[in-house]
This record gives structure tokens, C-alpha cells and sequence, in this order.
């Protein structure tokens, strides 16, 4: 689809080469510059501890760099550097993500490219926007922008999300860019600057619950995966074979339905129940009261019901139990990387058509 463009990738990490794993699944030439005098991407190291220490590859760095074409260069380094200018010279698209400043240091800033390329995409992935000096991690974004002080239950206290979620919401937010980019491009032939920072990014995301306090300055507590909104919506619930079943019970009818497959009927002449709004304020109660019926049912046959129904309840389900199913196999792209056989997720799962 993208296969006449030519992307140069100065990123490192997760959320710029994110970008640049977009573009190669969409077809693009895709270069990776890597820091030769660090041994590459800092994520090559990133292993788990069951993980070869002998190769030089991760599956951290695996997840977001598919099909490229990987160079090691020292950008501190006057030929090396000229090296990447002839590269740039001939990109669509530059995608950075470095520290404040580093750019300008490393002369690998819009206004230095521009020089070499004056139509090329400049990709820029920020901390805290231009203004800022301050480094980013996604542990410390993700506890200044509401999502630990929300994530957790009462007893646990802040949480962070199991995945560099930042990364990937900016990750996103640069991809949208690039490609309006692209649109003007084709159409005035001109360049553009395109920059996100991790924190708008977070900022962008945080939707509903950002309006729960705008409007009504409500601030979201640490309620596990509870809905703040919707009852029940979140609730876990242990069956007879010990898997665990998550609702998301929106409506009065699908409450009812609930009720009827479990055979919980009962609890509709229960006034606490009656509406959403009650059973937000009743949840306490509600879950209590839902366990045995949920504990005296195997989960294979609870599903089947409420699939033929349309009842919105999942499986609690491992990485393992994942990727047994087809359609999760289907989307994973597997690529022999210096001599290592690499497996990830794919980044583009849209589907285009006529």
C-alpha cells in the first residue's frame, strides 16, 4: 500500500520505532538508525531472565521492529553523520523521539533536515512538549496523568498499567499526524513538522473519566476494574471450574437476561437492582449476591448461553489462552532477525476495501 515511501527511523525504544513499524507494515521502506557506539537500541537489552543473554536481540525490542532495514551508526561522528544525511536526503519520512536537546546536539533536528530534504515528514515524539527539558518514562506519564491514581483497587494502592500504555497511545497519536501529513503533501508538495508529546497523548486518552471530573468533579477512585458509570461492569466472578468470568452489563435488559442464565431470577424483586443507578450505588451488595450463583456453574456452559444471547460477559484469559485462538494467530508476524526466530502482535489491524 505505502511501498513507494522511504522512512528513516532515528528512534529508539517504544513509541517511535512504534511508528516506524506502522509504515513497514504498510508496505514502507523502512531504515532503522541505531546507535553503533551503544550496541544499538537500549531495548536489545531489555530480556527477560529467561531470555538468550547471548543474542542481541529481546522480545521487547522484537514487538516493534518488524521488517527494517536495521544500519549502526555513530551520529557524534562526522562521516557516520553524513551517512545519515544522504538517507534523509531521499526519505518521506524522519521519525525521532530523542531527549530535549539531543537533537540539536546531534544536528538531527527539523530545521537542520529540512536542509537536506525541504519535503521531507519530520515524526516527533516529545516528553512533556517543546518547552519542556524534562526526560520521559512512561511509568512516571502514566502517575502524572491520573492513570496509576485510577488503576488498582482500594487496598493496593496506585497502579501502573502491565504495558508502556503512553508510548503506545502517543505512538498512535504521531501515526494519525504523519499520515495528514502525507495528504498535504500530495497535495502542495510541501513538508511538515509533525510532534506529539507523551503527555498530551495521555492527556487525549483519559476521555470519560477526564469529563467525569470536568463536569462534575468527580475524582475516579482506585476501584479495580469496576465501571464508575454501569453496573455490574468490571465484576469478576469465580465458576465451578475455577475460570474467571468478567460482565459488562449496560442496559436493564441485559441485567435480566444475566439473571435468567444463571437462574438468579430472585434478585429482580430486588428493589436495590432495579435500575444502573442503583446497582452502582448497590454493587457491594450486587457482587456478593451474584458469587454462588456464578460458583455453582461451569464456565463452558455458561458461555454458550450467553453468546446464543448476546450477553456481554468475557473469560479472564493468559497470554497462553490468547494466542490458542485462530484469530489471535492470525495476527502475529514472525521474522528471522540476525539469526533469531522473532514473533509480535501486529501494529496496522485495519482492514481497507473496496
Amino acid at each position: 500500500m505505502l511501498s513507494h515511501l522511504k522512512v528513516v527511523e532515528l528512534a529508539s525504544v517504544l513509541a517511535g520505532p512504534d511508528v516506524g513499524m506502522f509504515f513497514a507494515e504498510l508496505g514502507a521502506k523502512v531504515i532503522k538508525i541505531e546507535n553503533k557506539s551503544t550496541g544499538g537500541d537500549v531495548t536489545r537489552k531489555w530480556k527477560l531472565s529467561t531470555e538468550s543473554q547471548d543474542s542481541n536481540i529481546s522480545a521487547y525490542f522484537s514487538s516493534v521492529n518488524w521488517h527494517k532495514e536495521h544500519l549502526f551508526y555513530n551520529l557524534k561522528d562526522d562521516i557516520d553523520k553524513q551517512q545519515v544525511y544522504q538517507l534523509i536526503k531521499t526519505a518521506d519520512i524522519v521519525i525521532v523521539n530523542y531527549k530535549p536537546g539531543d537533537d540539536i546536539k546531534l544536528g538531527m533536528d527539523y530545521n537542520t533536515i529540512k536542509k537536506y530534504n525541504p519535503t521531507v515528514i519530520y515524526g516527533e515524539i516529545n516528553g512533556y512538549g517543546k518547552d519542556s527539558d524534562r526526560a520521559a518514562y512512561d511509568v512516571v506519564l502514566q502517575a502524572e496523568t491520573g492513570y496509576m491514581s485510577m488503576n488498582g483497587t482500594p487496598t493496593s494502592g496506585p497502579i501502573k498499567m502491565p504495558i508502556a500504555l503512553i508510548d503506545v497511545l502517543a505512538a498512535h497519536q504521531l501515526k494519525e499526524g504523519i499520515l495528514l501529513a502525507l495528504l498535504k503533501k500530495e497535495k502542495t508538495e510541501k513538508g511538515s513538522l509533525v510532534e506529539v508529546s507523551l503527555y498530551d497523548a495521555a492527556l487525549a486518552s483519559l476521555k470519560n473519566q477526564a469529563t467525569n471530573w470536568l463536569m462534575n468533579q468527580f475524582i475516579p477512585q482506585r476501584i479495580g476494574s469496576l465501571h464508575p458509570n454501569i453496573a455490574p461492569y468490571g465484576e469478576t466472578f469465580e465458576t465451578k471450574d475455577n475460570q474467571f468470568l468478567v460482565l459488562a452489563i449496560g442496559s436493564n435488559k441485559h441485567f435480566e437476561m444475566l439473571l435468567k442464565v444463571i437462574d438468579a431470577l430472585p434478585l429482580l424483586e430486588n428493589e436495590k437492582y432495579a435500575t444502573n443507578q442503583l446497582r452502582v450505588i448497590n454493587r457491594r451488595d450486587l457482587d456478593i449476591d451474584l458469587q454462588p450463583y456464578f460458583k455453582a456453574n461451569n464456565s463452558g456452559k455458561l458461555m454458550q448461553q450467553f453468546r446464543e444471547q448476546n450477553i456481554p460477559v468475557g473469560i479472564v484469559k493468559n497470554m497462553k489462552e490468547i494466542f490458542k485462538d485462530k484469530k489471535a494467530q492470525d495476527l502475529i508476524l514472525e521474522e528471522e532477525m540476525e539469526g533469531n526466530k522473532t514473533l509480535r502482535v501486529k501494529t496496522a489491524v485495519f482492514k481497507i476495501s473496496d
